[in-house]
């Protein structure tokens, strides 16, 4: 699946008919969504705290936002996994199996092709959900991106959005989030270097410092799957 003309207007008419029941289960409170340039490549990047974050994300934004999914969302079979594949791909998730060592690579180009296009890429630094609502460090891939394209970053944060759906599993319950956007980051200062793993640290840490600061987390550095691992 590539981002094309139809999800686009498929997007459109999820939002208008979605938008105003999720307006009103979550009454979403947006900081600063008009430092998101209104054209061109974007990345957004933030924290993650439950499987309802992508859902909220291209709800308080006004272009639509692409993003990485799992492949498994799509590929349900019968009535109800066409309707899934059908609400997914229409919100903007690019299936891509990201199991294996050929995962994060295909992760990678997807985003590099979305933002090639001129578009917004949304992306979780964390590579998954906080375990514990705490921040955790974030992967280069984001740097990657940045570098290879330069792209600005905007940073963002979820607040809240774990209180409505607690683990991120089941129906998300009524109740108030906030989302705060903070300036675009430039990184063009390091074309070049997006080979260079101490630059690639840089850039990473410096995204993920701005987010800590728009959600208060608290920040622990190590990555999210190593905390998972050992609970």
């Amino acid at each position: 699946m590539t981002p094309t003309g139809g999800p686009v207007s498929r997007f459109a008419f999820l939002k208008a008919v979605l938008g105003p029941l999720m307006r009103l289960m979550f009454r979403p409170r947006v900081e600063g969504a008009e430092g998101v340039p209104g054209s061109g490549p974007v990345i957004l990047a933030g924290n993650h705290l439950t499987f309802i974050d992508s859902m909220i994300l291209p709800l308080v934004c006004d272009r639509q936002v692409f993003f990485i999914g799992k492949d498994e969302y799509v590929t349900g079979k019968g009535l109800k996994g066409r309707l899934m594949a059908w609400f997914f791909t229409g919100v903007g998730m690019i299936p891509v199996d990201r199991d294996g060592g050929r995962g994060g690579v295909a992760a990678l180009m997807t985003g590099r092709r979305v933002l090639e296009e001129g578009r917004v890429f949304g992306i979780y630094p964390e590579g998954t959900r906080s375990p514990d609502g705490r921040l955790y460090r974030g992967r280069t891939g984001i740097a990657r991106l940045a570098l290879m394209t330069g792209a600005p970053v905007v940073p963002f944060a979820m607040i809240g959005t774990d209180r409505i759906q607690p683990g991120g599993k089941g129906l998300p319950r009524p109740g108030r989030v906030r989302v705060r956007f903070g300036e675009p980051l430039e990184f063009t200062r390091y074309e070049g270097m997006d080979r260079d793993r101490y630059v690639l640290r840089a850039v990473t840490d410096e995204v993920m410092s701005h987010v800590m600061r728009l959600s208060g987390q608290e920040y622990v550095d190590i990555y999210a799957t190593k905390a998972k691992a050992a609970a």
